[in-house]
């Protein structure tokens, strides 16, 4: 019984990581307009506050993946959360646009470590339907990171400023570190440390490539030779990284791994899952403090009913995956996202706050049925050897499912604006009329999300 409160108790700590990483970036987003304002930068420059933190965190996920195969996990851990807690407290000294980007980076690198290894240690620790309820846990902790992130943010920016949202991740994270290190059981495997150092530059280039070109089209021209220079620069390190991984017998990603179908497709309805809700995660604050006016408690109390259905719903839903499989609730996940889209088109300045709730629910529910079951069904279609880099892939999925989902959305939606404003239409009505066709492209994510959960959850066999 001692022994099994123990597993439970560093199943909580591995979360609390993501908790972490959670009440970070939902806090984050509801801070993008007031440090906008604060350090004089443009829509299209503070969004690299969200995606310089995310392209670190993304690009080390495989490294960090394998060192926690190889070296003792609880020293690896420990480590993330001291580095985290640094970044975060360097965040809260920032007082230049620059800076706060270089402190965002350092606390990303903490949080890669973390998040690499948190879901290899759980279903080491867990079988079966234990491993289901851990990872509803999971969900269902990072769900309340994501509720408590806007109303104490909202709190913070409002009577202090957007500097103090960094101070509440210090103190958890140094526990953490403490905590990590006594308690994790090191699950250290002897193994000689190699590492794919020329791939990992060649994804790293490629992605930044492909990031910055999506992010700036519409500044520099879709056609200009910027661009273009940028385009070409994805697609040779891309086939670079694809096929060096593919020969070398220590690759970064184990592309083998990509011919288990529930595993590929898994993976990029993962993706498409996280654009789906960064099209409206990403805007909802803007509309609700630019438009409708409302302050920074206000919006952040407004957001806070997604993540109360989120974690209302995450626990049964991955409880029920593990008893009965994932394809049911990962069908309803995407189709509930949808309904949720669609209401946020009909949003307009005099859109009640019941209604601004209720859309918000709709999508915490369609969230807390998605994530816990496809990563129940994602992680048990390998074999155990391979749980390491399978965790890592997903954590990188998940993440570029998150950066693509903010560099679309704010090049969609400045791309839209900027045209209609140059028509001479009102700025008022540029918003909102952009606003409603960003959501058009999450509602289209969202229909591939629900497509590539049909062919990847087929009723099959799960390996436990």
């Amino acid at each position: 019984m001692a022994a099994k409160r123990i597993k439970w108790l560093i199943c909580i700590l591995i979360i609390s990581g993501n908790f972490l990483g959670m009440l970070d970036s939902s806090t984050v987003n509801l801070a993008l307009f007031p440090i906008a304002q604060g350090l004089n930068v443009s829509l299209t420059q503070v969004q690299w506050v969200i995606i310089a933190y995310m392209l670190v965190l993304t690009v080390f996920l495989p490294f960090f993946g394998k060192l926690g195969d190889i070296f003792p996990k609880n020293k690896i851990y420990s480590t993330g959360f001291a580095i985290f807690a640094l970044g975060a407290f360097l965040n809260f000294t920032a007082n230049n646009f620059y800076l706060l980007i270089s402190y965002r980076c350092l606390e990303a690198l903490g949080a890669s470590i973390m998040i690499a290894n948190g879901m290899a240690v759980i279903a080491t620790l867990f079988k079966g339907s234990d491993r289901g309820k851990a990872l509803g846990l999971n969900a269902c902790l990072v769900a309340i990171g994501g509720m408590s992130g806007p109303a104490v943010g909202g709190f913070l920016i409002n009577y202090f400023d957007w500097h103090a949202i960094f101070l509440p991740s210090v103190p958890i994270a140094i526990t953490g570190a403490i905590l990590s290190y006594k308690l994790i059981p090191s699950y250290m495997k002897k193994k000689v440390f190699k590492f794919d150092y020329k791939g990992f530059l060649y994804f790293t280039v490629g992605l930044l490539a492909l990031l910055l070109a999506i992010s700036e089209g519409h500044t520099w021209g879709w056609k200009s030779v910027k661009i273009i220079a940028l385009g070409v620069l994805t697609l040779i390190f891309g086939g670079l990284f694809y096929f060096r991984d593919k020969k070398i017998n220590y690759p970064l990603i184990n592309f083998k791994m990509f011919k288990i179908k529930t595993f590929t497709f898994g993976n990029i309805a993962v993706m498409t899952s996280y654009m789906c809700m960064f099209t409206n995660g990403v805007l909802l604050p803007f509309f609700l403090q630019e438009i409708v006016k409302y302050n920074a408690l206000v919006t952040g109390l407004l957001i806070l009913p997604y993540s109360i259905a989120s974690s209302a719903v995450a626990p049964f839903a991955g409880s029920y995956a593990g008893k009965n499989g994932s394809r049911f609730l990962t069908i309803l996940g995407p189709s509930i996202y949808i309904i949720a889209l669609i209401i946020f088109t009909t949003f307009n300045p005099s859109t009640p706050m019941w209604e601004i709730v209720m859309a918000s629910v709709i999508m915490g529910i369609g969230n807390g049925c998605f994530q816990s079951p496809s990563n129940n069904a994602i992680i048990t279609c390998v074999n155990k050897d391979e749980l390491g880099i399978a965790s890592g892939i997903l954590s990188l999925s998940r993440n570029l499912g998150n950066i693509l989902g903010v560099a679309i959305t704010i090049t969609l939606f400045d791309s839209f604006k900027t045209a209609m404003l140059d028509d001479g239409i009102l700025y008022q009505t540029a918003f909102l009329k952009s606003y409603h066709l960003t959501m058009c492209f999450g509602i289209l994510f969202g229909v591939v999300c629900l497509l590539c959960s049909f062919i990847a959850y087929a009723p099959q066999k799960e390996k436990i």
